[in-house]
């Protein structure tokens, strides 16, 4: 009974990290996105593209399904950075009703003035952890993301 206990405990202690480090994270994108005169969905957006673009550019659906988004508020979305001239937006070539995404030379410019700062936040947030130890926390995190989908889905199916 105690050691059921420990791991209850244990488990409300990480969620609620979670939730502080969710916090924190959410703060760092606002001051990015007002630094480059976004909003925090449209910095993520950027991010996301700029993560998922192997030289082809990024459909919608894969911004949204990256940052559990509705795909209309990321078409939304990418309109208005389009007008900003942060993101190019080109018919697919494998099917005309689908838009591929890229960052514009504007976009990259100003996300690589950004480099150093995002440097020294990156180098406080993982003070104290290796590249081996914050591989290894990766991993472990990845599990955890993939077992909550599950949780999740069984949850509400009632199967819990």
């Amino acid at each position: 009974m105690a050691e059921k206990k420990q791991l209850d405990k244990a488990v409300r202690d990480f969620i609620w990290n979670i939730v502080e480090i969710h916090s924190q994270l959410e703060e760092i994108h606002k001051g990015w996105a007002q630094m480059l005169g976004v909003t925090e969905p449209q910095w993520l957006i950027l991010m996301a593209i700029d993560e998922l673009d192997d030289g082809r550019g990024v459909s919608g659906i894969a911004v949204a399904n990256k940052l559990r988004i509705h795909p209309a508020f990321v078409t939304n979305q990418t309109k208005k950075l389009e007008t900003m001239d942060f993101l190019a937006r080109e018919p697919s070539p494998d099917d005309a009703r689908f838009v591929q995404m890229s960052l514009t030379q504007k976009a990259r410019g100003e996300i690589t003035k950004l480099s150093t700062k995002r440097q020294a936040i990156n180098l406080t947030m993982f003070d104290g952890l290796d590249e081996t130890s914050l591989d290894y926390l990766n991993k472990r995190l990845a599990l955890i993301a993939k077992n909550s989908r599950l949780a999740a889905q069984k949850l509400s199916i009632g199967i819990l």
